[in-house]
């Protein structure tokens, strides 16, 4: 791709039918825009270059030195994920692959750090003191999180993402999705990495839910009738408990719900906070939308294997209109501190620019503190509001209202369809075979310039519990001996 100009070689980005298409593309690019060269030099007003080099000699030293002890001694010192502000937006602007080669050498010193220390001779690091720094280096650091979002039918991009995510091993263990993104993350969680490729096929995609929207009239208690959603998703999971797909995929997975009524709050369906609800149910009532699909009483298996309303009395709608991105409650829930999030709600639409990841400059601080002054403004307004009024309807309505503008819609890393008028076409209508076909492709493409910045975020969160699971495994098998040689010796 020598003689390309840095336009074609954009133009070849944005059409390439295949990963490692867009990759040489990509590569040419840096070669041909300097890139290369901005990578090479260590110093850079976006991060601490001298801090992380003075890292990296004495990581180096002491893997030189053979001190196991002294590397753990240096990682719990100041291992976080944005040492010396190695994850500035700003420093992924520059390349269309990689970043600071400091930086890149940096996070493989560190990951090599980790594999030294998992190996080391166990006369000078025992196995209980590896166990111990795993977890805690693992509860420190944190992991990340993908959260896919409402989007009616054009949730179906996300598959494009998951396939790619899939493809190259990048798939976070901590999912959750809202609305059309309760679909593709129960997915996610109930199928492994092979079960998740053939689902996820345009074919099978199209087959389950060709005929999810099916005009119902007014005077009933939706505009649509949601038989053939229902009939899809008790094919696609029966009646798993989220505990059940937990313990065979060993994915947290999570759906969010929105109250149907007023004093109440979102809810994240999960292993943890709700081992026993039928994950089939959680779905349907992230997925239904107000007005077009009635709320849903959610179910679970009690322990005679029985299926029983759960949360008696409530019903519960559309994830995404209170929880579309759940992050600070994941963040609680499973230790998660960076995101991923593949956004295909029309309602983030305004707030996709608004972050502060996204804007530079003066024009770009102006607009983003403008943005911030009119939600609180509008916060407080629809506050005022539903407090004024009585009809309990309307308060409801406002209440949900005021829940859309009070949410965040970005995360650290974002991925999202073209802005075009030929995606809204696929919001409200069924899905034909090339409309899925187009929107797994679009997902696939959006998510291939992120899969170098994901990769860099989460090798080293992924190393520490790669590591830290095997220590699990091996404690798990000491225990089992040790109990089997008690019985025998009693």
């Amino acid at each position: 791709m020598a003689n390309h100009t840095l336009s074609e070689l954009q133009d070849i980005m944005k059409r390439a039918a295949s990963f490692e298409e867009y990759q040489e593309a990509a590569q040419a690019h840096d070669e041909l825009s300097g890139a290369q060269e901005w990578k090479a030099k260590d110093p850079s007003k976006d991060y601490d270059y001298r801090l992380i080099r003075k890292r990296v000699q004495r990581i180096k030293q002491a893997r030189v030195s053979g001190d196991a002890a002294g590397l753990m001694y240096i990682l719990h010192e100041g291992l976080h994920g944005n040492l010396g502000n190695i994850a500035s937006s700003a420093l992924n602007q520059h390349a269309k692959l990689g970043t600071k080669q400091l930086i890149e050498e940096f996070i493989q010193e560190v990951c090599g750090a980790l594999d030294f220390i998992y190996q080391a001779d166990e006369n000078e690091i025992d196995f209980y003191e590896k166990l111990s720094f795993f977890e805690e280096t693992a509860q420190a650091f944190g992991r990340s999180c993908l959260m896919l979002s409402g989007g009616a039918g054009l949730g179906f991009f996300h598959c494009g993402v998951i396939k790619s995510l899939v493809e190259h091993d990048l798939l976070p263990k901590v999912v959750s999705g809202a609305s059309a993104g309760s679909i593709i993350a129960a997915l996610v969680g109930t199928r492994t990495n092979e079960e998740l490729l053939e689902v996820i096929k345009p074919e099978v995609i199209q087959q389950k839910f060709k005929q999810w929207r099916i005009w119902q009239g007014f005077g009933k208690e939706s505009l649509l009738d949601s038989s053939n959603l229902e009939n899809a998703l008790i094919e696609l999971f029966d009646l798993t408990t989220f505990e059940e797909a937990f313990k065979k995929t060993g994915r947290h997975m999570t759906i969010t719900v929105s109250p149907a009524d007023l004093h109440q709050y979102s809810r994240l369906l999960n292993a943890k906070t709700s081992p026993n609800a039928i994950i089939t149910q959680a779905v349907r009532a992230s997925t239904a939308i107000p007005l077009l699909f009635k709320p849903v009483q959610l179910k679970a298996k009690n322990r005679a294997g029985d299926i029983v309303p759960y949360i008696p009395n409530r019903r519960f709608a559309d994830g995404s209109i209170m929880a579309d991105l759940p992050f600070e409650r994941l963040a609680r829930i499973y230790g998660v501190n960076h995101s991923i999030v593949s956004q295909t709600n029309l309602i983030a639409v305004p707030f996709l620019a608004r972050d502060k990841r996204d804007t530079t400059g003066l024009v770009g601080l102006t607009w983003r503190y403008a943005a911030k002054i009119a939600k609180v403004n509008s916060i407080y307004a629809f506050d005022i509001l539903e407090n004024l009024i009585s009809h309990r309807a309307a308060r409801l309505g406002i209440h949900k209202i005021r829940s859309i503008i009070d949410q965040q819609y970005v995360g650290d890393i974002n991925i999202l369809p073209s802005a075009t008028f030929a995606n809204l076409k696929h919001i409200g209508s069924n899905p034909s075979l090339k409309s899925i076909q187009e929107l797994i492709r679009h997902g696939e493409r959006a998510t291939w310039p992120q899969l170098d910045l994901i990769k860099r975020n989460t090798m080293i969160s992924k190393t520490i519990r790669d590591y830290l699971s095997k220590l699990k495994q091996r404690e798990a098998r000491l225990l089992s001996e040790h109990n089997g040689l008690r019985v025998v010796n009693n």
